[in-house]
C-alpha cells in the first residue's frame, strides 16, 4: 500500500513510518494540515490516516474538504479524542473508520487492510494471478500451493504487479508505489528488484511472468483469465508527480 500519514507528534509518526514500512508499505508524512491537503491531492494513495488536532486545523476538516473535492480514498481517523461525539463527527465528515490513541500496531495495520479491501469491489481478501496467491493479512505467498520467501520490498512490488496484472507500469509509477514520494535514487532500483523476483518465480512452470516493456517499464502477463484483482485508477483532475528526495532500497 502507499499511504499517507499527518501526524504533528514526530515522535509518534516516525513510529509509525518506520513500522509501516518494515511491513513493506511506502509512507509519505506530513505534520500540517497544508502539507497534507498538498500530498492527498496531488498523489494516488490507497488511504490516508489524518490526526485529528494539528497546529493549523484539524484532520475533520481537511477530510471533509477532500471528499468535496471528490477524492474518496479510505480515510482513517487518529485522535486521543475519544468521546462519541468526536467520533460520530468525523465518519460524519466522510472518514471510513476511526482509531483511539494509544492503540497497538498490529490493530492499525489491520484496519488499514479492511480499509484498502472496502475502497474498491475488485479488492478481495487473497489476491490472484494465474496460480500465484497472495494473502495480504499474512503476506503468504504462493504457487500451486507453494510458498515463496521474499523481503519487504518484493513482496510490495509483486503485490503491485499482481493488482495491475496485464498493465505496463513504467518505473516512475513502481517507485511511487513501492518506494514514496520521498525516494531520490535512480530507477534502476525497479530493474534490480524485478530480476529478484523473476529469480523466485522462475522455478515455478505455472507462475506469471514480469515481462519487460521495452522503453517503458514492465507487466504482469497471466496465462489465461487475467488477476482477479485490479488497482484503483487514479480519480479524474489528480495527476502523478515525479519522485522526491530519499528513501534507500
Amino acid at each position: 500500500m502507499r499511504l499517507l500519514l499527518l501526524e504533528d507528534d514526530v515522535r509518534l509518526a516516525g513510529l509509525l513510518q518506520r513500522g509501516l514500512r518494515a511491513e513493506g508499505h511506502a509512507v509519505d508524512l506530513a505534520g500540517l494540515v497544508e502539507d497534507g491537503r498538498w500530498l492527498a491531492t496531488e498523489n494516488p494513495y490507497d488511504a490516508l490516516v489524518f490526526d485529528v488536532m494539528l497546529p493549523d486545523g484539524d484532520g475533520f476538516a481537511l477530510c471533509a474538504e477532500i471528499r468535496r473535492a471528490g477524492i474518496w480514498t479510505p480515510v482513517l481517523m487518529l485522535t486521543a479524542r475519544d468521546a462519541i461525539g468526536d467520533r460520530v463527527r468525523g465518519l460524519d465528515v466522510g472518514a471510513d473508520d476511526y482509531l483511539v490513541k494509544p492503540f497497538a500496531f498490529a490493530e492499525l495495520t489491520a484496519r488499514l487492510r479492511a480499509l484498502v479491501r472496502r475502497g474498491a469491489p475488485e479488492r478481495p481478501t487473497i489476491l490472484a494471478a494465474g496460480a500465484l496467491t497472495i494473502d495480504p493479512a499474512s503476506r503468504a505467498v504462493g504457487v500451486d500451493g507453494k510458498p515463496m520467501n521474499l523481503s519487504p520490498r518484493e513482496y510490495a512490488l509483486l503485490e503491485l504487479f499482481v493488482r495491475r496484472a496485464g498493465d505496463v507500469l513504467t518505473r516512475t509509477e513502481i517507485i511511487e508505489r513501492v518506494w514514496d514520494w520521498a525516494y531520490d535514487g535512480t530507477s534502476n532500483v525497479v530493474d534490480v528488484y524485478v530480476r529478484y523476483l523473476r529469480a523466485k518465480l522462475a522455478p515455478h512452470a505455472a507462475a506469471p511472468r514480469i515481462e519487460t516493456a521495452r522503453g517503458v517499464g514492465y507487466v504482469l502477463r497471466v496465462a489465461g483469465p487475467r488477476a482477479t484483482v485490479r488497482a484503483r485508477r487514479v480519480a479524474p483532475g489528480r495527476r502523478e508527480i515525479a519522485p522526491g528526495p530519499a528513501d534507500p532500497a
